[in-house]
């Protein structure tokens, strides 16, 4: 009972902040931040633990892998222009790709983290489902990794409008790539706010950014350890 109730919940939860958001778009209205409040609150205040919870809302995780897949219709839809720039594509997200792998050790080091929340922090800039596995996969818990792949993206679908307005970019192939690479599912969400092309070259950035970083952690983490 407590199950379904939790499912059920979540999703009224989350109708009801995006449906706030659409009537007033402000970043702490966003469906990302309030419902998790919502949630976290609603759990503390009933002294419901975690695993009851989530025994009902663990389905809507699950969705999280065939709801990035489906990326691939706007993926197909345009893959005319995805061909034409597909260098400056790959390697603008490559770059962004090795900068937040290196970023993320820089700054966790910096703050002296241990090392399990060091290997949390790393894949904190690709989607969810990749980066709990890559978290995972390198000795961190996948459960704080995904507080910060939220955190990254709710952070990078605030600040990276405003560094395209700053530098008045235009592009939609800049536009798509900054936001996809730095706040995979949340910057897409935002990008396709500025168009379907931005939205489209936003997806593609993310998956790949996703599949780099499941690829490269393992190669640049033992480099990165002798440096820092």
């Amino acid at each position: 009972m407590i199950a379904l109730f939790s499912l059920i919940l979540t999703i009224c939860l989350y109708w009801g902040a995006k449906w706030c958001y659409k009537r007033k778009p402000k970043v702490y209205l966003s469906p990302l931040l309030t419902v998790p409040v919502l949630v976290v609150g609603g759990l503390f205040l009933t002294h419901t633990s975690y695993e009851a919870y989530d025994a009902g809302a663990h389905w809507l995780s699950r969705m999280l892998e065939p709801a990035t897949i489906a990326f691939a219709v706007p993926l197909y839809k345009y893959f005319n222009i995805l061909k034409k720039h597909a260098a400056e594509i790959i390697l603008s997200v490559l770059s962004g790709s090795v900068t937040a792998i290196i970023s993320s050790m820089a700054m966790a080091k910096m703050l002296h983290l241990n090392t399990e929340i060091v290997d949390s922090l790393i894949p904190r800039s690709v989607t969810t489902p990749i980066a709990m596995g890559v978290s995972e996969s390198i000795g961190g818990v996948p459960a704080i990794t995904a507080v910060f792949v939220i955190m990254t993206g709710l952070l990078g679908s605030v600040i990276g409008p405003m560094i395209i307005q700053l530098l008045r970019i235009e592009n939609d192939i800049a536009r798509g790539v900054l936001l996809g690479t730095a706040a995979h599912g949340a910057g897409t969400s935002k990008a396709f706010e500025f168009g379907s092309v931005t939205g489209t070259i936003s997806s593609l950035s993310m998956i790949m950014a996703a599949l780099i970083t499941l690829f490269l952690t393992p190669w640049i983490l033992p480099i990165m350890l002798i440096f820092f």
